[in-house]
């Protein structure tokens, strides 16, 4: 008798391919481009605005009406009245920081309930790391990083040496005062014995954080599922990173870096989006160029133009006041930061500022030892050997404050951007040609 078979059913999966509603906001110099305007503006397209990595050590500059605002950890977004805002896992959040924030954005009349989340998983500044950091950069003497002392390079090194606390850990005060303790029992040996300074009592932060917990929890949430979850169901985010690409702890000028990833990349794993969901990437770029701290900086101008673009710039830091180092814009390093981050558009601010030179310049390549160089060399002791080769543009000398198309921009200002555009092969979409939300050309 014949035996009969039964073949199973062949399974089949859905292949459909995630929307891609992500969009990924990216400084692309050394930090400082004006990221919080251009946040800001954006905000009111998207449903949600994501901060994906640092800390309290990056300010971002917001102007409405007559109100000037610096926000260092809720993203800008916060500002419009139907956007979602999430601090994200990447990020490491300062208790102190972040109340005051809260408290600022209350006063000035924007509810925050129900539109501010905070990943459960974002690691904690705690005190000694705002104390190691000042401590340690203060023992370099010259050789200092130059980092602002607000404890997030430490807080970072926790959390890679599997140490750190988190949000997550400050909803059971047994696990939090054991976690401190083995903590302190290193920190204050290293506080005590290697900075001479006084040891912290575990107690007394246990308590504060205990308290800071209370004041958070409507806030808490998974973030990573929920993201994802708006995602899967039409909605749009913009991911929002802090500082710049050419200070990512991997990609930048090492060792004068940040301590995380502010590039793209950083943006999947500090905020648990699927790369899938990222349709677009927009580069973040000042007129010209400035850095904060330390490091080889191959365009800066240490004579009259640099402190003038300082002075019409208002170039000192947001956060710390700090005086920037001004030169100007550096394409080399600009063509490297749109091939490590896939920028798919640019995004020019501060173009005001250039409004009263006679003469505009544009390094366009470096020399080292007498060799020409195209590429961005990420190593310090290269960057600091090299020599910039410039192009010269004729300057404007004039406002463009009231220009809102491309057209409407002065010729000597367009030939500018053009080649800005053609060097790097990447279009121009939004020119910022003042500080106010309206002083903005989109082309």
């Amino acid at each position: 008798m014949a035996t009969a078979t039964h073949t199973a059913p062949e399974k089949t999966f859905s292949r459909k391919t995630p929307a891609r509603n992500a969009t990924v906001l990216v400084g692309a110099q050394f930090g400082d481009e004006g990221k919080g305007k251009l946040v800001d503006m954006l905000s009111e397209k998207f449903d949600l605005v994501v901060r994906y990595q640092g800390g309290a050590n990056a300010g971002h500059t917001i102007s409405f009406g007559d109100t000037t605002v610096v926000l260092h950890l809720i993203p800008s977004g916060i500002f419009h009245k139907n956007c979602v805002c999430v601090i994200g896992n990447g990020v490491v959040i300062d208790p102190e920081a972040l109340m005051t924030e809260i408290e600022t954005v209350q006063n000035l009349g924007f509810s925050v309930e129900g539109r501010l989340f905070i990943s459960h998983n974002a690691h904690l500044i705690m005190p000694y790391h705002k104390l190691i950091d000042a401590a340690s950069e203060e023992s370099h003497g010259e050789k200092k990083i130059g980092t602002t002392g607000r404890g997030i390079g430490p807080s970072y090194v926790d959390k890679f040496a599997r140490t750190g606390i988190r949000i997550v850990d400050l909803l059971n005060r047994d696990v939090l005062a054991r976690k401190l303790r083995e903590n302190l029992a290193e920190k204050n040996n290293v506080l005590t014995k290697i900075y001479a300074k006084e040891e912290l009592d575990v107690e007394r932060i246990v308590s504060h954080y205990t308290e800071f917990d209370k004041r958070i929890d409507g806030y808490v949430k998974n973030t990573q599922v929920y993201l994802n979850d708006e995602l899967r169901n039409g909605k749009t985010v913009l991911l929002e990173g802090a500082q710049g690409s050419l200070l990512d702890v991997d990609h930048g000028t090492y060792p004068f870096v940040t301590s995380s990833n502010p590039t793209s990349g950083g943006a999947c794993t500090g905020s648990g989006i699927a790369p899938n969901h990222i349709g677009n990437v927009i580069g973040v770029c000042k007129a010209y160029t400035t850095r904060v701290g330390n490091g080889a900086f191959p365009t800066e101008l240490l004579d009259a133009t640099g402190e003038r673009l300082r002075t019409e710039g208002q170039e000192f830091g947001a956060t710390t006041g700090r005086p920037r180092r001004c030169g100007w814009l550096d394409l080399v390093a600009m063509k490297y930061s749109v091939a490590i981050n896939g920028i798919t558009e640019l995004a020019i601010t501060k173009l005001d500022i250039l409004d009263t030179f006679e003469e505009i310049q544009i390094c366009t390549a470096y020399k080292a030892n007498g060799k020409a160089l195209k590429d961005f060399p990420t190593d310090h002791e290269t960057l600091e050997q090299l020599t910039p080769h410039y192009k010269t543009f004729a300057g404007w000398r004039t406002s463009n404050a009231a220009a809102r198309t491309f057209e409407d921009l002065h010729p000597n200002t367009k030939a500018y951007l053009n080649f800005i555009e053609d060097f790097l092969q990447v279009p121009v979409s939004f020119i910022s040609v003042g500080p106010k939300r309206d002083e903005t050309v989109f082309k």
